[in-house]
């Protein structure tokens, strides 16, 4: 029990830390920067192609980004049980 609370604790830290070491840091997506940075570099950059759905808002963007982390994380997660779930039933027939 000590052991949770205490990883509890230690996940609540690392999660409010970069807002209280960053206060004043701008939280836009790399891939903005990065446009930023190359069109100061070269301003005659033209992108080797161009995507072929752009969604029609941010929030729609945000939504299609959540919905593909939680994909991702649902086969880690199915992976991981898939071999825990072997694990045991090999454990069971010794």
């Amino acid at each position: 029990m000590r052991k949770s609370i205490l990883i509890i604790c230690m996940i609540c830290v690392l999660t409010v830390l970069p807002f209280i070491v960053n206060e004043n840091g701008s939280y836009e997506g790399a891939d903005g920067q990065a446009e930023e940075l190359i069109t100061q570099v070269a301003p005659d950059y033209k992108p080797w192609f161009e995507p072929w759905f752009e969604p029609a808002s941010g929030e729609i963007e945000s939504l299609l980004f959540t919905l593909q982390g939680l994909l991702g994380a649902a086969v880690i997660f199915y992976i991981f049980g898939y071999y825990q779930g072997r694990r045991s039933r090999h454990a069971d027939h010794r």
